[in-house]
């Protein structure tokens, strides 16, 4: 449970903000209006704020509240603008399209991908089988997840799978994302890079049904992963 206990608005006034940006990607000032219109009244960098502070601790409840994913997924990783430079979003989503995880690394390499999996294996468990591009670094990461497996006696290793087409699905899952970030013209730094981008993943998770809230509204979804 988030503990708003220091904040000086509503919890469903804050909540409801944050989930407005990280879903429609506004800008802060055009949310501030918004609100506004709405009788709260509160400044952009208030806003930036909530969506800093709160978005990495829903985003962590929604991970343990999802449905659980099937055993093939597709992985790959896309671009974000951080002060001017290129980051890497590590992504990986099932064969059914339910995200399994993302994070976002300063480095696309070895070390990153290896990290990446290890931390998806741990939130849902070992997939049968994981389809990735021709990227080096993302086969790298994953011999050395079946070397970890074979050093600790597992019998069944990964299967991996480089077919271009099989993993046009997570590239199309990539365009939600996208389309919320690329309005917002990069970000100004890495920590609020990677705050901001777990609130629109968790939005995009409700989106897509995996929290199975069947007739709950979105927004109350995300309110709800606060307790």
């Amino acid at each position: 449970m988030i503990n708003f206990r220091d904040a000086h608005y509503p919890k469903d006034a804050i909540l409801y903000a944050v989930y407005f940006y990280v879903r429609y990607g506004v800008s802060y000032r055009d949310l501030e209006e918004i609100l506004e219109e709405r009788g709260v009244h509160v400044d952009h960098s208030t806003l930036n704020r909530w969506v800093i502070r709160y978005s990495p601790m829903i985003a962590e409840a929604a991970k343990k509240s999802k449905r659980t994913a099937a055993d093939s997924w597709r992985m790959d990783d896309t671009y974000i603008k951080v002060k001017g430079q290129w980051v890497y979003l590590y992504r990986a989503i099932d064969k059914y399209g339910d995200t399994i995880d993302f994070m976002l690394s300063e480095r696309r390499d070895e070390e990153a991908s290896t990290r990446f999996f290890k931390q998806s294996i741990d939130n849902n468990g070992l997939p049968n089988r994981v389809v990735i591009d021709k990227s080096g670094s993302n086969e790298a990461g994953l011999l050395n997840m079946n070397i970890l497996l074979f050093l600790v006696g597992w019998i069944y290793l990964i299967e991996i799978l480089q077919v271009k087409y099989l993993n046009n699905r997570v590239e199309q899952d990539h365009r939600f994302i996208k389309k919320l970030t690329n309005p917002m013209l990069g970000f100004k730094a890495f920590h609020s890079a990677q705050a901001t981008l777990a609130g629109i993943e968790t939005a995009h998770m409700i989106r897509k049904g995996q929290l199975s809230q069947i007739g709950i509204p979105a927004y109350r979804q995300f309110m709800s992963l606060a307790g």
